[in-house]
């Protein structure tokens, strides 16, 4: 067993981390670490764990083997290292971090020390980009030239993701998640990036809404959108390819039902199944296509398996660095309002 401490005990750390590693074999939750002491007391009260007031608390614990960051974004960098510089396994919430430097920084030190790294990207079990993946790899639209993937939201954001300074900003929250299945989906690297963000709303600095373009080099356009500004919904996806086309209404629904304490009861409306247009023995058709059933416990139990059994790890350090070059393009595309090519 793996004794795992969860630093940072808010919605994230209570509703997704400790849940979710609780649910792998292999994995212990050995305690959770915040400097609230209400928060610690929740968690003893919730979980049965020994609580840690600060990190450094918790890495002079000799039991502790593994770190999960569900901390602001700004601090990921620094405390993975701390963790993994301790000779501890670390995952992060994502975003990974804030640049494509501190993810060298991150990668380095797992490969230094001999421990795993990982980013938690849960939703590369959703529902919908497991369809997504499935009608593609079966045909059924073709090759994909474009793509359309977004969340649209009205309301304001809360705490520290309504700061820049802690968060990253408007595309580091659900864009992180976006990014990384464009990443996957495209079998090419990014030539270059746009993208506009609008201002003005609620008071923050995050921005408010985000149109997002990645241009691969096998000529893919990728559009990501995100808005917490947005009265009306637009598809979660919108795929075009030169056979036929793909379209899926609604959010992956792991998360509620997660929150009611039964992950594996999660259940999607018929009218949320996935729509195809394509063409079969010459004639062009409308398909009704369920669901493929991803769940989110897979993450962890990948990351135990990794570390119990060597198995192959899922979400590489590597590949998560790959996006922070995209990111780091992607805000000086904001910033000066223009076509910026990505680095290498």
């Amino acid at each position: 067993m793996i004794n795992v401490v969860v630093l940072g005990y808010g919605f994230a750390g209570r509703d997704f981390h400790c849940y979710l590693v609780r649910q792998a074999d292999g994995l212990n939750l050995y305690g959770v670490c915040s400097s609230s002491a209400e928060k610690r007391a929740s968690a003893e009260q919730r979980w049965g764990v020994k609580t840690f007031s600060s990190l450094e608390q918790a890495l002079q614990d000799d039991n502790v083997q593994l770190v999960v960051l569900a901390t602001p974004h700004d601090v990921h960098c620094e405390q993975a290292l701390q963790v993994m510089n301790a000779g501890r396994h670390c995952v992060t919430d994502k975003v990974m971090c804030m640049n494509a430097d501190e993810a060298n920084q991150m990668v380095e030190a797992s490969q230094k020390n001999d421990v795993l790294l990982s980013v938690f990207h849960n939703r590369r079990w959703d529902w919908d980009y497991l369809t997504l993946r499935k009608v593609i790899d079966e045909g059924l639209i073709g090759k994909p030239f474009h793509f359309e993937s977004s969340i649209m939201g009205y309301g304001k954001p809360r705490g520290w993701r309504a700061e820049t300074s802690h968060s990253g900003g408007l595309l580091f929250d659900w864009g992180a998640h976006l990014l990384d299945q464009a990443l996957l989906l495209v079998e090419s690297p990014v030539r270059w990036v746009f993208c506009d963000i609008q201002y003005g709303r609620w008071g923050i600095d995050i921005g408010n809404h985000a149109k997002w373009l990645l241009k691969f080099e096998n000529e893919t356009l990728f559009q990501i959108e995100l808005s917490n500004l947005s009265r009306t919904d637009l598809p979660r996806w919108r795929v075009l390819g030169d056979r036929g086309a793909f379209l899926k209404w609604g959010r992956d629904p792991q998360e509620p039902a997660m929150i009611r304490g039964d992950i594996d009861g999660a259940t999607e409306p018929e009218e949320h199944h996935s729509r195809v247009t394509t063409e079969i023995n010459g004639m062009a058709c409308d398909l009704s296509i369920p669901s493929v059933r991803g769940s989110w416990k897979s993450y962890y139990q990948n990351v135990s398996d990794a570390l119990n059994k060597g198995s192959e790890l899922i979400v590489k350090p590597e590949q998560v660095a790959r996006a922070m070059r995209v990111y780091d393009a992607t805000v000086q595309s904001a910033q000066k309002q223009e076509v910026v090519r990505v680095g290498g």
